[in-house]
């Protein structure tokens, strides 16, 4: 299957429990695309194996379905979010690549 790639912004927001978890939420829009080609095949927990490019980090890692906010959410490495210099409340611009 070809690869489907994706550009948007989105907020970073901290996970509220344990441990310091930061996540984008992906636009309802690019989510529903995604399910939509690619619900079928996913891994574990639903998951669905990207890869990712945010400013000059470029990594691969897996979106999860989050039924709270309906989409997609993407977590995001610390070793990104220093590199990108990246807090809660950051709107970087994301390019994902799904290729299952």
């Amino acid at each position: 299957m070809a690869e489907s790639r994706f550009s948007f912004t989105a907020r970073v927001w901290e996970h509220d429990g344990e441990g310091a978890w930061f996540f984008l939420a992906v636009p309802e829009e690019v989510a529903d695309e995604i399910d939509d080609r690619y619900a079928h095949r996913a891994g574990g927990f639903g998951s669905v194996k990207v890869r990712v490019r945010i400013g000059g980090s470029d990594w691969s890692t897996s979106l999860f379905p989050d039924k709270k906010r309906g989409t997609y959410i993407l977590p995001l490495k610390k070793a990104v979010r220093v590199a990108e210099g990246l807090g809660a409340g950051s709107e970087p611009e994301v390019e994902i690549a799904v290729a299952i």
